[in-house]
């Protein structure tokens, strides 16, 4: 039980300097403390900074079906941060989410918040973390979703990835079934990943300036998944109870254009421009009451 939610900014730092030392196997013992937060209530300042940045309406009154997600990363670092979590914070890919929403969330409710690792799994380019994360209102779940995180390492190559091992798992919007019309195409300024993180707290490296992102690798600063998924779903909408799945596919550089593209029965897309690169995958469920 916490009081409060940790700084990520310390937990980032620790993650960091313990990366070196993991030996990251998909049957490696990982840590089962379940964190709670009791009574979280929203900070309306933070709220709005989020809304701007991801384009969700301002001052609705109720929590965009992502935020929560942003309410329980810090906790989930905590866990990820932790010597006996065996995947290296360092080079962690978020590579899918599923949340289920089952009503409208008020901004001004409170809420009990709970983070998990629900297991490790064998992924075919490593080993990815299960996270699950728990939003309870008068102790019923109002919200939870399911994050995976991969670790590349070397393996035999034979494990397959998650969304490839039962086709009811994956988005429907999916390579094979061709491109989704484009309904839009979005300019992202350079300064991005700073406005998501100043919102959102998390200041990865990669996210912020081009410096810093060529030390891991990426030629430029590259957008945070989370915003991607959140830009998606304020354009796409979703209904006040509703499963959306995402699968993030592959970075977006920044500064840069991206298409949006959408169909009428839930799917949605991000790809670049020339089409020959598709950044996030998804769709919008809605669920019967």
């Amino acid at each position: 039980m916490l009081s409060r939610s940790p700084a990520l900014g310390p937990l980032l730092v620790r993650g960091a300097l313990r990366s070196p030392f993991k030996r990251p196997h998909p049957r490696a013992s990982y840590p089962r403390t379940r964190l709670t937060l009791p009574s979280l209530r929203v900070d309306p300042a933070r709220l709005a900074a989020y809304e701007r940045v991801c384009g969700f309406p301002a001052g609705a009154g109720v929590l965009p079906v992502t935020y929560p997600h942003l309410l329980g990363f810090p906790l989930a670092m905590r866990l990820m941060s932790r010597a006996d979590f065996p995947l290296p914070l360092l080079g962690l890919v978020h590579t899918s989410i599923d949340v289920t929403r089952h009503t409208a969330l008020p901004a001004t409710g409170t809420y009990e918040l709970t983070v998990y690792i629900a297991g490790l799994q064998p992924h075919r380019r490593g080993t990815e973390a299960v996270v699950v994360t728990e939003l309870r209102e008068g102790g019923a779940v109002v919200w939870a979703s399911t994050s995976t995180y991969l670790a590349r390492h070397r393996t035999d190559g034979t494990a397959p990835e998650p969304r490839e091992a039962s086709q009811a798992s994956e988005p429907a919007s999916d390579e094979r079934r061709g491109p989704l019309p484009e309904v839009d195409r979005w300019r992202l300024a350079g300064d991005l990943g700073r406005r998501y993180g100043a919102a959102s707290g998390d200041r990865n490296p990669i996210h912020l300036h081009p410096l810093s992102a060529r030390l891991f690798g990426f030629p430029r600063a590259i957008a945070h998944g989370m915003w991607t998924v959140a830009r998606c779903l304020a354009a796409h909408g979703a209904p006040d109870a509703a499963l959306v799945r995402a699968a993030f596919r592959a970075p977006v550089l920044l500064p840069g254009e991206v298409v949006y593209a959408a169909d009428a029965i839930g799917r949605f897309e991000l790809r670049a421009p020339d089409g020959r690169r598709t950044h996030l995958t998804g769709e919008v469920l809605p669920l019967l009451t």
